[in-house]
């Protein structure tokens, strides 16, 4: 039989993500066609290839229902947050506190993406960081495809830490727990498995923190090159040296941490220490750009760049409620996302114990539990309700917040709909699930991908993580599924297991830039649904960057340095980066001035705001 046959497996069980690759990023059909295509097609080969029975594939189908709605609730926690503030006006003052730091937009979208990002990825992770920075950018002036895709590429280094280490803690740990070859080889080690995970921690930082550091400057060169005036990558490096320093300022206390203190707090701790460092430095003026950059007038803008969500952009004026009091509700969520996802609080084990449960869907093994306190999309709620309070919000103005918000959260609604449903066909195919004996869709990518790549495999490592995230939409989830599959075929192929297991959970993170949920949901909070191939075409770009460096450095880590497919390719990916920014560079446009290393007068600042 043909489905005996490996190549054809793995062939089948890739169709469903080629064919919405296709059309999102190809045909550029918005998700909420492309999606609809992608579930007829998964089930269509479950039921026929993989012999998945009916009622396990509704029952899986149901499950992903129940996720999707889980995500919605977290988009539109978001999106009425950010209706909230536009109704009572804070969003004038955060645009004005913020030009006041400095009015560039690379600098910016670095210190609200990178470091308040990696800060909110910390303390929720599942997507909240694009969901909070996309709508902060967008109520800054961003364009609302430009804010949405500096809110995914962050989506990346800090996310292996996301949700105080959720991803490692629950992801790698659970994924090998159990296993005999992984007790064999802790024996042999003489560690636990506590250990052999926080030292698989320490190396995914590690991991991250050598890729990650070119990562604001690559998101600053997307950014002028894609919506600039100019439409010049050099625009963005002229502000290299502070992206950079604000790269530093965040990887190395996340390293430090994760040596230090475990897997929970790399990212928490590591985004609010940069984020406190690079905002005091860039008040003092240290590395600012010479020439301040700005997008062109709203009118010259392209229509795809705009979304349906238009927040107040009037300028503060003198009556306008006080900086502190217009940032308070930001403050409340991360707060509130900090002291629910605290291991050492009592409030996790409270709101995460309350749990709605549904056992056995339909008879089937399948059963899905929603925790709807413990959701971030609470915690948005719980601050919205606040806000009212502390902003002496009118009964119109919270109407029209909540009118607003309803139809944008509509429109997300079809993709999310179909789309994690097919991932839950996807992931439940395999021997629990279907009279085949065949291994899940899944494992059966992965194990294809094995058999051809041989000693090459952490090459290929980082992109079946990447690959677990877009189909699954969790880094979490892909390294549930593939760690122990990594683990076994480094052991094969006589390499460190932990190593590859590393890579494994930095291409899980990389994969979050263009998995499917992510970009539906980011996009719903600035009222771009429709355009998700177009971001997700422009965020494949740093996840390949990620993906091939991360592959260079497993192999290295794994075989040593020296003449090899590692070196060879590390060099290759540093050495085309290094000549498309010295071409760039060449061609920068005149105003694309270095930085300034003096300190630079607030007065200074203000008068490039009001241009």
């Amino acid at each position: 039989m043909l489905t005996d046959n490996l190549a054809v497996l793995s062939l089948l069980a890739l169709a469903p993500i080629i064919v919405v690759g296709i059309l999102l990023v190809g045909l550029r059909w918005p998700a909420k066609y492309a999606m609809p295509v992608g579930y007829v097609l998964v089930v269509a080969i479950a039921l026929v290839a993989w012999e998945v029975g009916v009622t396990d594939v509704l029952a899986s189908s149901v499950q992903g229902l129940i996720i999707a709605l889980t995500l919605l609730y977290i988009v539109f926690g978001a999106l009425l947050l950010l209706a909230t503030l536009n109704a009572s006006g804070a969003l004038r003052s955060i645009r004005s506190a913020f030009t006041q730091i400095s009015p560039d937009r690379r600098v910016q979208a670095i210190i609200v993406g990178w470091l308040f990002g990696t800060f909110i990825e910390g303390a929720s992770g599942f997507g909240t960081p694009a969901a909070v920075a996309a709508p902060l950018l967008l109520a800054l002036g961003f364009p609302a495809m430009a804010a949405v895709m500096v809110g995914l590429v962050i989506q990346s280094t800090p996310v292996s830490f996301g949700a105080v280490g959720t991803p490692i803690l629950v992801g790698v740990n659970n994924g090998l727990a159990g296993a005999p070859g992984v007790e064999a080889h802790l024996r042999q080690e003489g560690i636990s498995q506590a250990q052999f995970v926080s030292g698989i921690a320490v190396e995914v930082a590690l991991l991250h923190a050598i890729i990650g550091t070119l990562l604001p400057l690559l998101m600053v060169c997307m950014l002028t090159r894609f919506f600039g005036g100019n439409r010049s990558f050099g625009e963005g490096l002229a502000v290299a040296p502070f992206a950079l320093f604000a790269a530093v300022a965040m990887t190395v206390p996340y390293v430090g941490v994760a040596v230090l203190f475990g897997p929970e707090f790399p990212s928490l701790l590591g985004g609010l220490i940069g984020l406190t460092i690079v905002v005091l430095a860039t008040r003092r003026g240290f590395l600012q750009p010479a020439r301040s950059w700005d997008f062109e007038p709203r009118e010259r803008w392209r229509p795809e760049w705009m979304g349906s969500v238009l927040p107040d952009m009037r300028k503060a004026t003198a009556s306008d409620m006080s900086v502190v009091r217009a940032w308070v509700p930001y403050a409340l969520v991360a707060g509130l996302l900090v002291l629910t996802r605290l291991p050492q609080l009592p409030l996790k084990e409270w709101l995460s114990g309350i749990s709605l449960e549904w056992k056995s869907i339909f008879g089937t093994d399948v059963a899905q539990a929603v925790q709807p306190f413990f959701l971030p999309g609470f915690m948005f709620l719980v601050t919205v309700a606040l806000t009212y309070l502390v902003h002496r919000m009118k009964r119109r103005e919270i109407l029209e917040s909540w009118r607003v918000a309803g139809r944008q959260i509509v429109a997300a609604g079809v993709a999310l709909l179909f789309a994690v449903p097919l991932v839950r066909v996807f992931i439940n195919s395999g021997p629990d699930f279907n009279a085949s004996g065949l291994e899940s869709m899944p494992l059966t990518l992965a194990t294809g991908a094995a058999d051809v790549a041989g000693s090459a495999w952490p090459v290929i490592a980082p992109w079946v993580g990447a690959l677990g995230a877009f189909v699954a939409g969790s880094n979490t989830i892909s390294n549930l599924m593939f760690s122990l599959f990594q683990f076994s075929t480094a052991e094969q192929i006589g390499v460190s297991p932990s190593v590859v297991v590393a890579a494994q959970a930095v291409g899980g993170a990389a994969g979050n830039m263009v998995t499917v949920h992510n970009v539906v949901a980011a996009c719903a909070t600035v009222g771009l649904v429709g355009r998700e191939g177009l971001l997700i075409r422009k965020t494949a770009i740093p996840m390949a960057y990620y993906c091939l460096t991360a592959g260079a450095l497993a192999y290295l880590f794994a075989h040593g340095f020296g003449f090899n497919i590692g070196t060879g390719l590390l060099v290759a990916v540093l050495g085309t980066l290094g000549v498309l920014a010295l071409l760039a560079w060449r061609r920068r446009p005149p105003a694309a001035d270095g930085p300034n290393t003096g300190e630079q007068p607030s007065g200074d600042m203000s008068s490039r705001s009001e241009k």
